[in-house]
C-alpha cells in the first residue's frame, strides 16, 4: 500500500488562504446583491459605512502584502527566493531565467483582459462593485493556480513549479489591477502596495538574478524542497493522463 503524503505546513497555509479568500469573495457577492436589491446602489458607495466586511477585506490583504516585504516562514520559497537569506550558491554560472518573451506574453494577455474589463466599466456595463468582486475572484484563482492548476505556468511560462516562477510575486499586482479604475483610498492603497511589491521584486531580480534560478540557487531545487506545493498539481496531471488513456482504449500502467 502507498503511504499517504502528509500536507506540509506551507501547503496547509495555502489551503487556509484559499478558504478565507473564498469566504470573503462569497460574502462580498452576497453584500453586493443585497445592496442592489434593497437599495439600488452599488457596493462601493456603501464601502465605509454599512458593510464591515469590506474593511476586513482591505485589512486582510494589507497584512498579506506586508508579510511579503520581509523574510517569512509563512510564505512559499516562490516569493521568498528574492531574499539573501534564501540564497545557497550551487557553484554554477550563469543563472538561467525564464524567457522575457514569455513574460511579455503574460503582460500583454493580462493588460488586454483587464483593459476589456475597464472598457466595460467606462461604458456603464459594469460598476465599481463588480470590479471589486473581480479582484476578489482573482485572489481565489491565485490560490487555485498555486495548489491545483496554473494557466500561466502551463501555457506561458513553462516553469517547473511555483518555486522557480519568474512572475510569482506579481500576484497581488495582477489581483488588484481592476482597482486602477476606481479612485478610492481603499482600492488605490491596495493597488499601490501591490505595485511596491512588484517594483521591489523586479529590482532584486535585475540586481541578483542568481537568487531566482535553480541552476545557481540550491534552495530552489526539488531535492531541497520542503513545501511540496506541486503535489496536488501532479496528482491532477496523472489523473488527466489516465483519463486520456482510457478514452483511447489504452489501460494506464499500474505502478
Amino acid at each position: 500500500m502507498r503511504r499517504k503524503k502528509k500536507i506540509t505546513p506551507i501547503c496547509a497555509l495555502h489551503f487556509i488562504k484559499l478558504s478565507y479568500r473564498s469566504l470573503l469573495f462569497l460574502l462580498a457577492c452576497v453584500a453586493y446583491v443585497i445592496l442592489r436589491i434593497r437599495h439600488g446602489g452599488e457596493l462601493l458607495a456603501h464601502y465605509e459605512h454599512k458593510y464591515l466586511i469590506y474593511g476586513i477585506i482591505w485589512l486582510v490583504y494589507t497584512v498579506e502584502m506586508a508579510f511579503r516585504f520581509f523574510p517569512s516562514r509563512l510564505e512559499s520559497m516562490g516569493c521568498q527566493k528574492q531574499f539573501k537569506h534564501n540564497y545557497r550558491p550551487t557553484g554554477e554560472d550563469p543563472p538561467q531565467l525564464q524567457s522575457w518573451k514569455r513574460t511579455l506574453a503574460v503582460i500583454l494577455v493580462w493588460v488586454g483582459l483587464n483593459g476589456l474589463i475597464g472598457a466595460l466599466y467606462y461604458t456603464g456595463i459594469l460598476d465599481g462593485g463588480i470590479l471589486i468582486l473581480i479582484s476578489l475572484f482573482y485572489g481565489v484563482c491565485d490560490m487555485i493556480c498555486i495548489l491545483f492548476f496554473c494557466p500561466f505556468q502551463t501555457w506561458f511560462m513553462k516553469n517547473r513549479c511555483c518555486t522557480v516562477c519568474r512572475i510569482y510575486n506579481w500576484d497581488f499586482a495582477m489581483m488588484f489591477t481592476p482597482l486602477v479604475f476606481i479612485p478610492n483610498v481603499y482600492t488605490w492603497s491596495l493597488l499601490g502596495m501591490s505595485l511596491l511589491l512588484l517594483l521591489r521584486w523586479e529590482i532584486t531580480l535585475r540586481r541578483h538574478p542568481e537568487r531566482f534560478s535553480d541552476r545557481t540557487n540550491a534552495c530552489l531545487s526539488c531535492q531541497n524542497c520542503t513545501e511540496k506545493l506541486c503535489h496536488h498539481k501532479k496528482q491532477l496531471q496523472v489523473f488527466r493522463l489516465k483519463e486520456r488513456l482510457l478514452r483511447r482504449g489504452r489501460p494506464p500502467h499500474s505502478k
